[in-house]
């Protein structure tokens, strides 16, 4: 059995979390998507991490954990991020490296920085780290694949031709200094004897598991609203976010997914320029109160540190990110942060133009929305930790119903704290 684990939103909806309390009961686990610009915050027996490239999974011995062939590979990354989870006890995952993807290069870091550069007031909030240029590469078909890095010959080929397009990229349009095919060379031979000990065929690896009944869970990174196809184009990431996209990134057939978990947040979190729509988001004092509050260490990015723009639920979002993604269930999170508060704001309409949906829009068309509210009660007591749903107060659970009710999918699993085990289960109504 196959199963999916996606944001139904802007990404920091609390995955890490979900992957981790799942893959206890999984075989394999598998990136398929993204790269180190995002990162999913685990809390358990060994400590707190924020993983960016490993599997949420590596922190079981059962579990064979990969990096499918969709995801922005930062060989760098990686091996720093397997030094850290080990120096801090965790034992060593079992991990593989699809040999099919493609290595994040330090130019495609330096590329990203210098448009953001370019751009000024007009840049896209980037983490620099180096995502779209490399999804640029790959589909214009420059990008250097792990394979590669065993075949020398054709590793150089690629390299000098990636490097004769980039220098006239760096010093006619950006004015940077120009790269040295040497160097690069030098330093992928390095990177080859780091990932050398991960590096194999995932594919059929994916394929005979399948065919052995084992069960296969998808880790997939950000949310529907970073798609770049079905999301807020052009505010969002540049590999695609969606449940549909494990089928590609992590080599499995349409055919074997058979249940989409899609996470949201009690409320609404988003890290990005503030140039990106955000039609719920709370600002002023208010705003800065439920950032301090939220996660588990407040709202801030696991990868950049930067404060989260934070806002109430969106459920005409919501409702779409769970239609794109075609969630079989959801999985709310965070609903402790919102044990202060006397009344909860729910954002269940857009107005544009003097006339109310519920239907999200076009991205030209977002940017005019308005949220319409909907006002619940709030429960006003601490309910962190809490694993049993019915011992919720009253007014937590009508929370939950109404949110269910606005979304149009099963909520089945609401979590009382950042901690693995603080979740109770739900039957949808």
């Amino acid at each position: 059995m196959v199963k999916a684990i996606v944001g139904a939103n802007w990404g920091d909806e609390g995955k890490g979390k979900i992957t981790d309390m799942l893959a206890e009961e999984s075989d394999v686990v598998i990136r398929f998507q993204g790269g180190a610009n995002a990162g999913h915050t685990i809390i358990n027996e060994y400590g707190r991490f924020a993983l960016h490239i490993l599997p949420s999974g590596s922190f079981y011995p059962h579990v064979t954990n990969i990096i499918g062939n969709g995801v922005a590979l930062d060989i760098q990354r990686l091996v720093n991020e397997l030094k850290d989870i080990t120096a801090q006890g965790v034992p060593a995952p079992n991990l593989i490296v699809s040999e099919r993807a493609q290595l994040l290069m330090p130019y495609h870091i330096l590329q990203d920085a210098y448009e953001e550069e370019r751009l000024g007031g007009k840049a896209f909030g980037s983490t620099k780290s180096g995502i779209a240029p490399f999804y640029s590469d790959k589909y214009a078909k420059t990008g250097i694949q792990v394979c590669d890095l065993f075949d020398e010959e054709r590793l150089r080929q690629r390299l000098d031709a990636a490097v004769e397009r980039k220098n006239v990229m760096f010093q006619y349009l950006y004015h940077k200094p120009t790269l040295n095919a040497d160097e690069l060379f030098d330093q992928l031979m390095e990177y080859r004897e780091l990932v050398r000990p991960y590096v194999g065929d995932a594919v059929t690896f994916v394929h005979q598991a399948l065919r052995e009944g084992k069960s296969i869970l998808l880790e997939g990174q950000l949310g529907s609203m970073k798609d770049p196809d079905l999301g807020i184009f052009p505010m969002t990431t540049s590999s695609h976010t969606l449940a549909g996209f494990g089928c590609v990134g992590a080599c499995v057939p349409p055919t074997s997914i058979e249940d989409v978990i899609a996470v949201t947040k009690a409320y609404s979190s988003c890290v990005g320029a503030k140039t990106e729509p955000f039609v719920s988001e709370l600002l002023g004092d208010a705003g800065d109160e439920l950032r301090r509050r939220g996660g588990d260490k407040g709202e801030f990015g696991a990868t950049t540190g930067r404060p989260r723009r934070v806002g109430w639920f969106d459920a005409v979002a919501t409702k779409y990110g769970c239609m794109v993604q075609g969630a079989t269930q959801v999985a709310l999170t965070c609903l402790d942060v919102l044990s202060y508060l006397d009344e909860i704001p729910v954002v269940t309409g857009y107005e544009i133009d003097g006339q109310v949906t519920t239907t999200f829009p076009v991205p030209g068309v977002l940017e005019r929305a308005k949220p319409v509210f909907t006002v619940l009660p709030g429960w006003k007591c601490d309910i962190r930790g809490i694993t049993d749903y019915d011992a919720l107060p009253e007014n937590a659970k009508k929370y939950v119903d109404f949110l269910e009710s606005q979304i149009d999918a099963p909520i089945t699993m609401v979590s009382t704290g950042p901690k693995r085990h603080e979740m109770t289960f739900r039957q949808a109504k």
